[in-house]
């Protein structure tokens, strides 16, 4: 298992100047810094552990990335890099800063510049890490090459971010939650929150199908009980909120590298990316569908959109669906990097 690591930014936090602290991305390496590279960010409550390792990690076959150095960074809010939960006191919980995409790739920007790494040949990332993906390729064109969004988009639309509301709201006004002033983990909130976000990831096909018990478990109830409130729902309340807040406020094109006058023209900001695109949504994803995808690539100067054609909703786009999901996805991954 690769040794995790941490690069911290040695200026003051842009997000929150009054506080006197920086911000720590945690990481880790794989492969000979000689190569090409390829970064990774992991998603919302993703590890840098689980982020897309049937790429780099797959011990069936020969891994999509074998002849690359890849960079696995964790998400800020995520409870490696710097989160409420982990950061010095005064900035701890409900006083941590308000985190933006832009904060997270300026951030990783500085920790490949310090690696020697000048110009990545690809950025991908699945969910929020496709959302990241946008980001870097918007705020450094000039920088990375190809990008890959699995389940993701450039902009959090209205409907995503009212479903981001309901867990939210079951999570902020439980019992245990106290406006935020928690000094035990709020996990009734937590896990109220992962029950009502668990239906949103998958599909109605998928819960028509019992496709639980392909994963063992006896019942729908086993299910949400294990996977989800033993999962999600042991997470620190404040590190939940504080990626929700990324997620709702995704926008390439409400970034500082955007002029003024065309802050908000998503069209526009699309058109300016000049990484070459592989824009790859989850037919039964509720939250990143695929028709809003083929809107995206419309603007793009050379995207492309391939469909994953599963049940498994917004898993399928990180190798949380089948076997076949994932096959198609590495295929069309290890065609694109060869373009």
């Amino acid at each position: 298992m690769a040794e995790t690591k941490y690069f911290t930014d040695d200026n003051l936090n842009a997000a929150a100047p009054q506080h006197n602290t920086s911000l720590t991305l945690a990481y880790r390496t794989f492969g000979d810094p000689k190569n090409p590279a390829v970064l990774l960010p992991s998603c919302y409550s993703g590890k840098i552990g689980n982020t897309l390792t049937f790429l780099y990690l797959d011990k069936e076959d020969a891994p999509v990335l074998r002849d690359y150095y890849v960079i696995v960074c964790g998400l800020l809010g995520g409870s490696e890099s710097s989160s409420p939960s982990n950061v010095p006191d005064q900035i701890q919980g409900p006083r941590f800063p308000k985190i933006t995409y832009e904060d997270n790739i300026k951030l990783q920007h500085k920790l490949c510049l310090s690696l020697g790494i000048t110009r990545l040949h690809a950025y991908m990332g699945f969910s929020m890490g496709g959302q990241q993906a946008y980001t870097m390729a918007t705020l450094f064109p000039d920088f990375v090459e190809r990008i890959v969004v699995l389940a993701g988009s450039a902009r959090t639309s209205w409907h995503n971010w009212s479903f981001l509301e309901g867990p939210k709201a079951a999570l902020v006004n439980s019992v245990d939650f106290h406006d935020g002033n928690y000094q035990t983990p709020a996990s009734r909130g937590t896990r109220a929150f992962s029950r009502v976000y668990a239906t949103w990831a998958l599909s109605q096909a998928w819960f028509r199908e019992r496709s639980w018990e392909t994963l063992g478990f006896r019942d729908l109830e086993e299910y949400l009980r294990v996977a989800w409130e033993g999962g999600q729902g042991a997470w620190d309340a404040h590190d939940l909120l504080a990626m929700i807040y990324t997620w709702q406020n995704g926008d390439i094109s409400k970034l500082s590298i955007i002029p003024e006058a065309e802050r908000g023209d998503l069209p526009k900001a699309l058109a300016s990316i000049k990484a070459k695109a592989l824009i790859m949504p989850s037919r039964s994803d509720f939250y990143f569908p695929p028709e809003d995808s083929a809107e995206e690539v419309v603007h793009l100067k050379r995207g492309e959109l391939r469909v994953i054609q599963s049940i498994w909703g917004h898993f399928a786009g990180g190798g949380g669906g089948t076997k076949a999901d994932n096959e198609f996805i590495k295929q069309e991954v290890k065609r694109f990097l060869a373009t």
